[in-house]
């Protein structure tokens, strides 16, 4: 039977300093005044539509809060808490809510840090990419190496102890060697948690019709497996598929996000999940994606919002749950799907019989094998 989980709320700030080659996110070059105040305005309006129109017995407190963009750290510590005190004074927050923000490592925006601390931020994910000059500039990024070492400096003087850094691997010409070198400066600083993840070209970037020279193959299987063994020799968790993290330092955000947890999504073309077990509904929605439409809306943002069929819930299901290496439990499956696990049971035990899934206790996961190949794995929840 559906039940309600953890919710969770994501705000979207659709700007940058500059569009990078490699992103096919909803992000914007920031005009020469950037709206500010107005989006601001637009979001908590936005948010305090999203508390009007949920269930009267949706009781839920926002277990975690995501600020990401384009680039969230353009704003003022003064904006991001009038965002944080709607979202509270509109959901309640949890006792030890997670709130993130994503921000990149120039000298303007790193200034900022202590006052995001100060106004309720107590996680930082810092865009690092990487810390080799040439390949910063090959990803279009507006840091430098200096810079990016600053960033993670000034984070630690203004009072976060739980900071992410994303680091990205299988760079333009970039060497085993390089790679694992971006590893090592990451690790000099401690963090609490690594987002390492290889360079995919996707559609509707200047990479995609501009290809830049990828390392090869062979290349790319050495990173991944000579980089993983350091990580884990650090110890480092890889607890999703490209997150790894210290102790219990997994991202509470998007830990909740991969177990098929609720969030509000609000911002630019912000993507939201809520689950209503009254009427034994999952509604999927996405908000107006150009900023200037966003923002003009009064009476509804929405760009879609549409339930998600019965038949779909185990397959969207496992495609989030199935990156975690934790698994699920059967009653975890019912729970956020509101389908009995015995319409996927003869599934599992067949991908079980050949060594892709564990099933122990009532509790799924992937074996190592089925981990590498795992969308090979899911294609068979496919609806024949």
């Amino acid at each position: 039977m559906l039940q309600y989980p953890p919710l969770s709320l994501y705000i979207h700030i659709p700007w940058c300093i500059r569009k990078c080659p490699y992103c096919d996110f909803n992000s914007h070059q920031s005009p020469a005044r950037l709206p500010e105040q107005e989006y601001v305005s637009a979001v908590c309006e936005d948010i305090r539509n999203e508390q009007a129109r949920r269930s009267e017995d949706d009781i839920r407190t926002l277990r975690s809060v995501f600020i990401g963009g384009g680039t969230p750290s353009l704003f003022s510590a003064h904006s991001i808490e009038c965002l944080l005190v709607t979202a509270r004074e509109s959901f309640g927050f949890e006792e030890n809510i997670e709130i993130t923000l994503e921000a990149n490592p120039s000298t303007a925006e790193a200034r900022r840090f202590s006052d995001y601390r100060t106004c309720g931020v107590n996680r930082l994910s810092l865009g690092i990419q990487s810390f080799n000059e040439t390949r910063l500039k090959q990803l279009g990024r507006v840091h430098d190496a200096v810079q990016a070492r600053r960033a993670i400096e000034h984070s630690e003087q203004a009072g976060f102890d739980n900071v992410n850094l994303d680091l990205m691997h299988g760079l333009p010409q970039q060497s085993v060697a390089a790679a694992l070198a971006d590893i090592e400066i990451a690790l000099a600083f401690e963090p609490t948690h690594l987002s390492w993840y290889q360079l995919t070209v996707e559609p509707n970037t200047e990479f995609y019709n501009k290809p830049p020279p990828l390392p090869q193959e062979s290349v790319l299987e050495q990173i991944q497996q000579q980089g993983l063994e350091r990580l884990k020799a650090a110890g480092f968790d890889r607890y999703e598929i490209s997150a790894y993290c210290q102790g219990d330092h997994g991202a509470r955000h998007n830990l909740n996000y991969w177990s098929y947890g609720d969030y509000i999504g609000v911002g630019a073309g912000a993507h939201g999940k809520l689950s209503n077990p009254r009427i034994n509904t999952i509604t999927r929605s996405r908000k107006r994606k150009q900023p200037m439409h966003y923002m003009a809306a009064t009476i509804n943002r929405d760009a879609e919002r549409h339930e998600v069929p019965i038949e779909e819930r185990p397959l969207e299901y496992l495609l989030n749950t199935l990156r975690l290496r934790q698994g699920f439990t059967i009653q975890e499956f019912e729970e956020r799907t509101g389908v009995s696990f015995s319409d996927i049971q003869m599934r599992v035990k067949y991908l079980v019989a050949n060594n892709l899934l564990i099933g122990r206790y009532n509790h799924i996961t992937t074996t190592e094998r089925g981990y590498r190949m795992l969308d090979s794995l899911l294609e068979h929840f496919l609806e024949d």
